[in-house]
């Protein structure tokens, strides 16, 4: 009972005393004392949010990491589609191509976040987590002493009061006992106050280590990149190499320098397949490159040219369907097969009245083509000028030839009005074309061979000219009607306002048609 009640004896006075309760820590070290909550608090959150920027099983060792991370797992799929595929196959080739690549840069990531666990995670967590925890224990412990030491010292300075009044007897004993007690309070308190500001001073010397976290994990960044950055720069040369070697691209809407050189060829294969199958099919077929073809027909057949593969039988009984695919194929590049370099020359030249000057500044202008444009145009007006013998069947005269497909040879890159295209433009353009149909063997001396890579024609000829209209085809979707009608507002014109044009000259263009043309 009496050693309980001395120890609540104990508490009252240190409660009683806390007011006034001695501070043993210097100003510094109160300021350092502050400052570890603060970095407790930061290096606790950047800890955690780094951890979950981890990909890999953290603790994991790098075997059972790898196969959980998200990157090893799409290398695998991309590396099972490649064999599913085949090597035969350009999407097979990329597929193991970038599968391999994808397992190179797994490994790298691995081999990342390992180093960053290591070097950067886990001594955040032991900072956060154990070495300042354990300084801020050693402070709770401290503030005890204090108060031990404290509440003894008060308890001897009460017994020395009481020990010099008279009535008290034999002092000395008790007085001793508790200045020893004073004493060893006093002395526990110094050697925890020692150990914790020597962890305190230390704390504060060791913050360039601290930082020297940081600084790691950005280095370790960088030579991550560094290296992802090397696997990915060495095979990018392979994809694209296996891209250009791969020579069944689509040719509609590339340019002919691009389409040309991966195929290897002269004349662009969508110009000389439907110029040899229509010189077969279509030479006497009424309305020839201004009849509209069905919309479906003609997206098969692009398509079927766009990837190489056709079915000349089926359509070599389809002539207007050929026609338009060649038309969308010139009116399609990016560049006009004419070019815009020389947009403004061509023009010039068609503002000439003087024929025989006309045709010199058509000549001078057609010599500046690049050889790739002037072997194509050479060979499309060839084939134009031998579509033009059979006029009397086909109704194609130069000038008709000249107005439906001038404006799919060349055009402007500004955005005149309708108006505008249907009248000083597009005559001046008739005013090109016509005549080098007229006279292709002055332009052009000499015969020329079209069939040059393998016979897409065909004997069969029927007339067609029942089964189309310049209206939209009755077996075209919703989408296919927008899409056409999407074209008739493009430049150059489509093959849906080719009628349109044709109304226009013969009503208020024919003495125009007169002035631009050359009358043989």
């Amino acid at each position: 009972m009496k050693k309980q009640f001395n120890r609540m004896r104990q508490l009252a006075n240190q409660t009683v005393g806390r007011a006034e309760k001695t501070e043993v820590l210097s100003e510094d070290l109160l300021q350092v004392e502050k400052r570890l909550d603060l970095v407790k608090q930061v290096t606790h959150s950047t800890h955690k949010k780094l951890t979950a920027c981890l990909q890999g099983q953290q603790g994991a060792d790098i075997e059972k990491r790898s196969k959980k991370l998200p990157l090893t797992i799409l290398a695998q799929c991309m590396v099972e589609g490649a064999a599913v595929l085949g090597d035969d196959s350009l999407l097979g080739k990329m597929l193991k191509l970038c599968g391999e690549t994808e397992e190179k840069l797994a490994q790298e990531l691995i081999q990342f976040e390992f180093q960053i666990e290591r070097d950067v995670v886990e001594p955040l967590y032991v900072l956060a987590e154990v070495d300042i925890p354990n300084i801020q224990k050693q402070r709770k412990h401290l503030a005890k002493l204090v108060l031990d030491m404290d509440s003894s010292r008060t308890r001897y300075q009460q017994s020395s009061k009481s020990s010099s009044h008279p009535s008290t007897l034999q002092p000395g004993a008790k007085s001793e006992s508790l200045r020893e007690e004073m004493e060893e309070a006093a002395n526990r308190m110094e050697i925890c106050r020692d150990q914790l500001s020597a962890d305190m001073y230390s704390f504060v010397a060791k913050e360039i280590d601290y930082a020297n976290y940081f600084q790691t994990l950005i280095e370790t960044q960088a030579e991550y990149h560094r290296k992802s950055l090397e696997i990915l720069h060495s095979v990018l040369p392979q994809i694209k190499a296996h891209q250009e070697a791969w020579v069944e691209k689509p040719s509609f809407g590339k340019s002919l320098e691009e389409h040309l050189n991966i195929s290897g060829r002269e004349i662009a294969f969508p110009i000389e397949a439907c110029v040899t199958m229509l010189l077969e099919c279509g030479m006497q077929e009424e309305g020839l490159f201004r009849v509209a073809p069905s919309a479906s027909k003609l997206k098969k057949l692009k398509a079927s040219l766009d990837c190489g593969v056709l079915d000349v039988q089926e359509y070599s009984s389809d002539p207007h369907a050929i026609a338009g695919a060649l038309k969308s194929y010139l009116r399609e590049l990016p560049e006009p097969l004419m070019t815009s370099e020389l947009y403004d020359e061509w023009i010039q030249a068609s503002n000439i009245q003087d024929m025989d000057k006309r045709l010199q500044a058509l000549m001078a202008a057609c010599e500046k083509l690049p050889t790739d444009n002037l072997n194509n145009f050479r060979y499309l007006v060839k084939f134009l000028a031998r579509l033009s013998e059979y006029q009397d069947a086909n109704k194609m005269t130069p000038g008709n030839m000249a107005i439906v497909l001038g404006p799919n040879l060349l055009w402007t890159h500004t955005e005149p009005n309708m108006t505008e295209m249907m009248t000083t433009l597009s005559l001046q353009i008739v005013g090109i074309i016509e005549p080098i149909i007229q006279h292709a063997d002055w332009f052009f001396p000499g015969e020329i061979e079209f069939n040059l890579t393998g016979s897409y024609g065909s004997p069969i000829h029927t007339n067609h000219n029942s089964n189309y209209s310049s209206m939209p085809s009755p077996d075209m979707d919703q989408s296919e009607r927008k899409q056409q009608q999407h074209d008739q507002s493009r430049r150059p014109l489509s093959v849906a306002t080719d009628n349109m044009m044709l109304e226009f000259y013969k009503k208020d263009g024919i003495r125009k048609i007169q002035r631009y043309s050359f009358i043989s």
